[in-house]
């Protein structure tokens, strides 16, 4: 039986909270107005339930494929269980099938959709929620359930593009620094020990890379231990809110990709409060949940401060420039879209430009950056070839 939390008045006007575990919302409301309370708000309790020690993750992908299947066959009439039931066998992922299960349970057991899906957060996240939450209120959940595929099938390809187009980079750089750490740890010290019985002074450039080769022999696995250790307290303290503040500022700062960062993030907040507008989600709360799936805590902060300006009556695109985050084209057509009453087909082109703009940048990257790699690491490599050479060279023309 779900756990309910429960808010609302006494008989005096006085707040009161609690929890209750009941079959359903009617149970709930029931049950308050025996003790002569008025209910003001009823949500289920979120527990952390489906994904536990063998699930692994859902990707983004195969949440798409659900939901768009979803969408059809409640469009082609089957009842909302049938359709859980199928789904839940057919697809793929052993984790959606059983996070499916649990889902297809609570609304056997007497749950809204939402409520159910509201129970697995680490699956359905805010927005999804409150999308299908929407729909149900609305009569109209195969509508937008084909539009939240839409958006997470253009999400998870905007993604996809942008580590896609880092793969190559990365697999240059890693094999060359293989390269250069077997020529540090395994080459040049049988160099060096062939240079030691020759007795005669190494030139400065093959002294340096003797010396950085006994450095790492030594320090490697130190270094390497420090690097990942390093790595993953920095990336744990940027999911923290303090971190989140120090960080996200100086990378959007960062030559080049903070460019791009800039533009995935308008992107994103573009299609996520243009999907959440036309699916009929109020607007303080459309704000809210955009916000929160930024991926930027400037962008995060800058929503959040239009959402308060919005509450006390301003328009959002007030509000959005004074931020100075978000370019003038952007706040101008939000504007427009405001004035003519269509700000979510507004919003939505904004998205469409901006997901161009992504696409163009990642390109220009990918296009600068493999040169850059490749000579750069090129040229390490060769200098420490010519200082392994060098002393042969000297030796020669000596005996000569």
């Amino acid at each position: 039986m779900p756990t309910f939390v429960w808010k609302g008045r006494t008989a005096t006007g006085a707040t009161a909270s609690g929890e209750l575990a009941a079959g359903s919302q009617a149970d709930v409301v029931a049950a308050l107005r025996q003790k002569k309370i008025i209910p003001t708000s009823i949500k289920v309790k979120e527990e952390k339930r489906g994904i536990t020690l063998f699930g692994g993750r859902v990707s983004r992908r195969s949440l798409a494929v659900f939901t768009r299947q979803f969408s059809t066959m409640l469009n082609a009439g089957l009842p909302l269980l049938t359709c859980l039931e199928i789904l839940g066998k057919q697809t793929e992922s052993m984790a959606l099938r059983r996070v499916l299960a649990e889902v297809r349970g609570d609304v056997e057991g007497g749950l809204s959709l939402a409520d159910a899906l509201r129970r697995q957060p680490k699956v359905f996240d805010n927005l999804y929620v409150n999308m299908v939450e929407s729909g149900e209120t609305g009569g109209a959940l195969d509508v937008i359930l084909l539009r939240l595929a839409t958006y997470l099938e253009k999400t998870a390809a905007l993604i996809r593009k942008i580590r896609g187009a880092m793969i190559y980079p990365v697999i240059i750089t890693l094999v060359a620094i293989g390269a250069i750490a077997v020529m540090l740890l395994f080459v040049i010290p049988i160099f060096a020990r062939m240079f030691a019985g020759v007795g005669a002074e190494l030139p400065a450039m093959t002294r340096m890379v003797i010396a950085l080769s006994n450095f790492f022999k030594i320090w490697a696995i130190p270094l390497v231990i420090i690097a990942i250790a390093l790595f993953t307290i920095i990336r744990r303290w940027h999911k923290t809110e303090s971190g989140a503040r120090a960080l996200d500022p100086l990378i959007l700062k960062t030559p080049v990709f903070g460019i791009l960062i800039r533009k995935q993030s308008i992107a994103r907040f573009s299609r996520t409060l243009s999907t959440l507008l036309s699916s009929g989600v109020p607007i303080i709360d459309a704000l809210e949940i955009t916000a929160r799936s930024a991926g930027n805590w400037v962008v995060e902060d800058a929503i959040l401060k239009a959402r308060t300006s919005i509450k006390g009556g301003e328009n959002i695109a007030d509000p959005l420039t004074k931020t100075a985050v978000f370019p003038p084209m952007v706040t101008q057509m939000i504007a427009i879209g405001e004035a003519s009453g269509g700000l979510d087909e507004m919003l939505s082109k904004v998205a469409d430009f901006y997901d161009a703009e992504v696409d163009q940048a990642v390109e220009n990257l990918t296009s600068a950056l493999e040169p850059v790699v490749m000579v750069f690491l090129g040229g390490i490599v060769g200098f420490l070839v010519i200082s392994m050479y060098l002393p042969i060279f000297q030796l020669a023309s000596t005996i000569q």
